[in-house]
């Protein structure tokens, strides 16, 4: 396999993880606040003999984890991860910092849905929404909120179509077509 070769036999992303520092707000807030499905929750889990942790995942060896699934519409598995480790970093990133992440939800109504979600304790909107004027998105509307905790979303209400659909066929959503179908 070349750099430029596909991953062979990807069909799709699985999920998208997220670290939280407290597993049942989180999964509170996705279900109750934003309407997922919990699927299922696993943990704690550990290794306090040896290093499995540290050789697995890149974390502390005595890093100790629980995690639950959550299921975001869709096209959306979110994985939240509880972490205990020793040499944690409780600082969220910002969206400028290596690593760092958002979930962008798409709403029928941007105005709708942030009256929901601006009452919902804990969470900060901000600025105002804002519309894409020109370019690939142009017509698209977003805003940025933040929860207490550190997760970043973003609201987009989307036009019928965008000028970047004049230049390629595929969409942002299609789940009826493969990732690739290399094998």
């Amino acid at each position: 396999m070349t750099d430029a070769d596909p991953l062979p036999t990807a069909e799709f992303i699985h999920h998208t993880a997220l670290t939280v520092p407290d597993l049942d707000e989180a999964v509170a807030f996705f279900v109750e606040g934003l309407g997922c499905e919990e699927l299922y929750r696993k943990g704690p889990f550990g290794d306090p003999d040896g290093d499995s942790m540290e050789r697995r995942l890149g974390v502390h060896p005595d890093a100790v984890a629980e995690l639950a699934m959550v299921r975001c519409g869709p096209t959306m598995n979110l994985e939240l991860f509880e972490w205990d480790a020793p040499d944690q970093d409780e600082t969220a990133p910002t969206l400028a910092d290596n690593g760092a992440t958002h979930i962008g939800i798409q709403v029928g109504s941007i105005d709708r849905a942030l009256s929901v979600l601006s009452d919902r304790d804990g969470v900060e909107v901000l600025d105002e929404p804002q519309t894409n004027e020109d370019g690939p998105t142009a017509g698209l509307t977003y805003v940025f909120c933040r929860t207490d905790w550190g997760l970043m979303l973003e609201l987009l209400e989307a036009p019928d179509a965008m000028p970047y659909e004049q230049a390629t066929d595929t969409r942002l959503f299609d789940p009826a077509t493969p990732w690739n179908q290399a094998e």
